[in-house]
């Protein structure tokens, strides 16, 4: 029981060290709940930091997300995935080297649906680092944005029906996280920019990746209507209300929200439980 314990503080204290985005909502979850998420959560983040590690090369990124995809595929084997690891172990974060310990974390009945989603996550990543993230027009932005993000909507929608029955609507659930990703892409436009990596399509301003993201977060509020009050709404309120503040940021010309205005928005989704 103790080891249960410990495994569930250490992923507590990861997930704070690498969301500050997620990791109040998932506080927030009751036990079961949150192993779930955290594990997904945990999981999904250490196959993107290989997407995004700056010394990595690209056909590197691409073996490994795409031998993890297929590793997932099967029963679990952390040997295997270690011996994955191993060439690249000096350079991985320790999010992605304890891949296996938030498998563990995870509820044995929710744990099929994580593994496949992030296979499946995995493999388009694996793709896309292939094409060196060159999206051309709005079709490769929308394959791009579910792969990394839709899929969180998806496998989350996945966790709701399992813990609690909870029905959403597929499409929405995917603009759930294609708005949060869209959020992501404006507020590290400059730093993606620097490392050579534009997310905008061909021709695009900032403007039309702002109406993007409207387009998408709209859709996610409307998602929200079909989860009954609790903590799996207030869990979904917390992520989009921050992505509605930061985008009213942006589209003023600021970085990012201030600190005060995050704690406010938090508050106030917390306090309408």
């Amino acid at each position: 029981m103790s080891e249960a314990i410990n495994l569930h503080r250490s992923a507590i204290n990861m997930l704070m060290a690498t969301s500050r985005t997620f990791f109040i909502p998932i506080s927030h979850l009751p036990s079961g709940l949150q192993e779930a998420v955290t594990s997904a959560y945990l999981c999904m983040r250490a196959i993107d930091e290989i997407e995004d590690h700056p010394q990595l090369q690209l056909d590197s990124k691409h073996n490994l997300l795409h031998s993890i995809s297929s590793l997932l595929k099967k029963p679990f084997n952390n040997k295997e995935l270690m011996a994955l690891f191993h060439p690249y172990h000096s350079l991985l974060p320790e999010v992605t080297l304890r891949f296996g310990d938030w498998i563990n974390l995870c509820p044995p009945t929710i744990v099929e649906n994580i593994s496949n989603a992030t296979s499946t996550m995995a493999k388009g990543m694996a793709d896309w680092a292939l094409k060196e993230w060159r999206i051309k027009n709005e079709e490769d932005l929308n394959e791009y944005t579910f792969y990394v993000a839709g899929l969180v909507g998806v496998m989350l929608s996945d966790i709701w029906k399992w813990y609690d029955a909870v029905e959403t609507d597929k499409e929405l659930s995917i603009a759930f996280g294609r708005g949060l990703q869209s959020i992501n892409i404006l507020r590290n436009r400059s730093e993606d920019l620097e490392r050579g990596v534009d997310f905008f399509p061909d021709g695009w301003e900032l403007e039309d990746m702002f109406m993007y993201a409207r387009r998408n977060l709209a859709l996610a509020d409307v998602y929200l209507e079909d989860i009954k009050p609790g903590p799996i709404l207030n869990f979904c309120k917390i992520p989009i209300a921050l992505a509605h503040g930061t985008l009213d940021a942006l589209t003023e010309g600021k970085e990012k929200m201030s600190r005060a205005a995050v704690t406010q928005i938090v508050s106030k989704v917390i306090n309408r439980k």
